[in-house]
């Protein structure tokens, strides 16, 4: 006769594998990040730190030589390393004697208005969050001052920061804060500084999920500012010392969402170049526009910049992935990006120890594997980049 499986309770046994789950979480960023459990941003090469400025290395050695600029700590072989607040130094040291205003400085100027740009998709696992990190580090690394705004309730992008979302902000502390009906923190009183210099975040955590369940009742006693507002008001307080704010979107078009869209000024949405992705984008986007139909006719700003189509996870030898792209970029032409972010083991396994193509070191990989990795990052996030010139008019 057969064994009958014991039964148990579903509430018990997930919070027990909740608690356990937490529990191995914090001893891996122990072993991770010991002592502190916080993050630190590695030193950059002589090589690195010149193409992230945009000059030679040797221009960079002969400024070293005539003492323009800060000496930087060196190895015994003579190799100097640059952190990224020295970089930062460089570039506005640069900049003062530049021919072209915001050729090292690449930010917004005093008549250009703070870029905020929403990556999104309805389908999880199509490289959001992945995406809107890379693309924060890159423009922090060039230069810009960077929001990063998490309103994922599963926080993915707050924990890629070196936070633990589950401890740090379990009861208070995230963007809920800012936009909840009942008396709302400023936006100020939220933004964490990161280990990344030029990167504020706005951190996301499970008390997000409340704001989609009080919207509705909210819009039956017409509470002001309405939900697709309230993002934006909230973002007036700071916008003005930031080049960029980025919105790491939850996979799911609800009230979150559309605030964060609302409040954009461009939009990148992640696909994954397989049919069965693309079906679901065809109905993610049918659903965006009639939502987004209904918000506008309450008022909301629909005006954007640009969006664009960035194809994420992308095999250049696999030849129905071929086909699929072709198909896109015939469909939607120039709102495609023209660069794709490649399928690499060198940026998943920089997401076993929670770090980005950015900051894991060359000499942990394959040369090749993370060459073709940060190549294929640094074109997409720099064709970004170029978007953000263009809606500044430059």
């Amino acid at each position: 006769m057969a064994k009958r499986l014991a039964q148990f309770d579903i509430n018990t046994r997930i919070r027990e594998n909740a608690e356990d789950l937490a529990a191995a979480l914090d001893s891996h960023m122990l072993k991770v990040f010991a002592p502190d459990a916080r993050k630190v941003l590695r030193q950059f090469s002589a090589g690195e730190a010149a193409q992230m400025l945009g000059i030679s290395t040797s221009f960079l050695r002969k400024l070293h030589f005539d003492e323009k600029i800060p000496e930087v700590e060196a190895s015994s072989g003579g190799r100097r390393h640059y952190d990224a607040e020295t970089l930062l130094e460089i570039r506005k040291i640069l900049e003062t004697t530049a021919k072209v205003p915001g050729t090292y400085m690449r930010g917004r100027r005093a008549d250009d208005k703070v870029q905020v740009l929403s990556f999104l998709n309805f389908k999880g696992g199509s490289g959001k969050t992945t995406s809107a990190i890379h693309a924060a580090q890159r423009l922090a690394l060039k230069g810009l001052r960077v929001l990063a705004v998490d309103i994922d309730p599963q926080a993915s992008l707050t924990t890629l920061f070196g936070y633990r979302p589950e401890v740090d902000f379990l009861n208070s502390g995230t963007i809920y804060d800012a936009i909840r009906y009942d008396d709302p923190l400023p936006f100020s009183q939220i933004i964490q500084k990161t280990y990344f210099t030029g990167i504020d975040l706005a951190p996301g955590g499970l008390l997000l999920q409340e704001f989609e369940h009080e919207t509705p009742q909210a819009l039956r006693a017409n509470v002001q500012p309405a939900f697709y507002a309230r993002m934006a008001a909230a973002l007036q307080e700071v916008e003005d010392q930031y080049d960029v704010i980025i919105f790491d979107c939850p996979p799911q078009l609800g009230y979150l969402t559309l605030s964060a869209l609302c409040a954009s000024t461009g939009v990148m949405i992640t696909i994954v170049p397989n049919m069965l992705d693309v079906a679901s984008m065809s109905q993610f986007l049918q659903m965006s526009a009639d939502l987004l139909d209904v918000v506008s006719k309450a008022g909301a700003n629909m005006t954007f910049d640009f969006m664009r189509f960035l194809i994420n996870r992308y095999e250049p030898n696999d030849g129905p992935q071929q086909q699929v792209v072709a198909f896109l970029r015939q469909l939607f032409g120039d709102e495609v990006m023209v660069a794709p972010m490649l399928k690499s083991t060198a940026i998943s396994d920089a997401g076993l120890t929670q770090q980005t193509i950015y900051e894991v070191e060359r000499a942990a990989f394959h040369r090749q594997t993370y060459d073709r990795a940060l190549d294929s990052l640094n074109l997409v996030n720099d064709e970004i980049e170029s978007l953000l010139q263009q809606a500044w008019g430059r």
